[in-house]
């Protein structure tokens, strides 16, 4: 009898013809069944994945097994990250943590770079928070300093909203870079470091594309919005400090980076290692990220936190595990399959660098679902397999595919309609500024990781 260990080892087919059929089979059923039909992206991935089975030729039990491996140790090692790093942004959100950063950085910076503040801000918020709930937060200030500044909406919001996407795609906590990291097994400390040094760059091109494109598109301010914003309505006593604001975010990243560190620089039994090794777990380093957003919140906040902000966290999770849960099954499905050698063989055959292959994936993945998240997890999820053979690094497959993942915000992105929506801009005037920043960001990110992975530095 063949017992489990056995079928991980073996092979779901030997006929690359089947695997790699397959494999274009699943993808293309899941753009057909997002874009045509509109399917949710859990069920949209699942029964592609599952038809997979019933191509003849395939060893039902190896893909079972397969199936129920990848799924379960994917879900096993980032499900509870991913919660507590959802319930770390409603903490933020709901105690003005948002805003105090926006405008500290605002003061900071000073009002007449008003629109590289707010990109700054962007950077910063987007790294723990959703990019279409943070817009929502911010865009309040975001009229206020246009019609402040006398300037229209695509030239102050473009930056912001491109700045936001690139952290949301390459830096925990978000879920994004979160199941990317746990797919290809990456070192999360490094993902931080080069995640935040690449996104940063390519937010101050972002920032220049703004400036560049921002004067010409019709966009007015509106003044609908004007006094909604803490500091507007006269309640800035209400915000936490700048030191508070930030702390929630900047203490989980360095614990996580400290530890990476750690192991890199210290002998194994080291009691400082030992210590890092737990604090810098991301499910310690995050829950005393949420301890400390927890200690901004307000008396009338007390009930909500240990039940509201708790149950939403979980409702918005849900779906995000499934998905990685599924893109984990389909990354182990396809280790089981001569479709990785494949695959290989022919990238190299192309002369292309190997780091455009997630690259690639990530703008394909992007593109059908009109979700960075998905997109990040579809191509880490296919890659995953190929990196030995295709001599990649978790890291630089992670930072890539995230890449690909924010090019482009189009009309298939509820983020592209969050921002149209709320800055009142006519769809023409959108596309250029929101799209373009997107392939701006993407690119110029891309021309980063491509430099360091050339220097063999990721």
């Amino acid at each position: 009898m063949t017992n489990t260990s056995d079928r991980m080892d073996a092979r779901i087919t030997d006929s690359t013809l089947i695997a790699l059929g397959g494999l274009i089979g699943v993808v293309a059923l899941l753009f057909v069944l997002i874009t045509k039909f509109r399917w949710h992206v859990f069920i949209a991935m699942l029964v592609p994945i599952l038809l997979f089975a019933l191509v003849p030729g395939i060893d039902h039990a190896v893909f079972i097994t397969a199936f129920e491996t990848g799924f379960g140790g994917t879900v096993r090692s980032v499900a509870v990250v991913i919660v507590v790093g959802i319930v770390l942004a409603e903490g933020l959100k709901h105690t003005g943590a948002v805003e105090r950063i926006t405008i500290a950085l605002i003061r900071r910076v000073g009002e007449k770079r008003m629109s590289l503040a707010l990109t700054l801000s962007g950077w910063v918020i987007g790294i723990p928070i959703f990019s279409d709930v943070g817009y929502v937060i911010l865009n309040p200030l975001v009229h206020s300093a246009a019609i402040r500044s006398e300037v229209n909406m695509a030239t102050m919001s473009t930056g912001l909203i491109g700045a936001m996407q690139l952290t949301h795609a390459m830096v925990p906590p978000t879920p994004g870079p979160l199941a990317a990291v746990a797919l290809l097994k990456a070192d999360m400390g490094r993902v931080i470091l080069w995640g935040c040094f690449v996104s940063i760059i390519a937010s101050f091109f972002g920032w220049l594309y703004a400036l560049a494109v921002g004067p010409r598109l019709p966009s007015p301010p509106s003044t609908e919005f004007i006094g909604q914003s803490f500091v507007e309505g006269g309640r800035e006593v209400d915000l936490p400090t700048t030191f508070w604001a930030f702390a929630p975010i900047l203490v989980p990243l360095l614990l996580i980076a400290a530890q990476s560190t750690a192991t890199m620089m210290l002998p194994k039994g080291h009691i400082v290692n030992r210590a890092m090794l737990y604090l810098g777990w991301p499910v310690v380093a995050l829950s005393i990220g949420v301890l400390i957003a927890y200690r901004n919140t307000k008396h009338d906040q007390a009930q909500a936190r240990v039940s509201d902000w708790i149950e939403n966290a979980l409702r918005t999770s849900a779906m995000i595990i499934m998905v990685v849960g599924l893109g984990g099954a389909l990354s182990q499905i396809l280790r089981q399959t001569p479709a990785v050698d494949a695959i290989a063989k022919a990238m190299e055959a192309t002369g292309l660098p190997a780091i455009f292959l997630p690259f690639v994936l990530g703008i394909v993945g992007n593109m059908i679902t009109g979700s960075t998240t998905v997109g990040v997890i579809t191509s880490a999820s296919i890659v995953a397999p190929m990196m030995p053979a295709l001599h990649l690094s978790p890291e630089a497959t992670m930072l890539a595919a995230s890449a690909g993942g924010i090019i482009t915000k189009y009309v298939n992105s509820s983020y592209f309609w969050v921002c149209t929506s709320l800055t009142r801009m006519p769809l023409r005037s959108a596309l250029i500024s929101f799209g373009g920043v997107m392939i701006v960001n993407g690119v110029v990110s891309m021309a980063v990781i491509y430099i360091l992975w050339s220097l063999q530095i990721i």
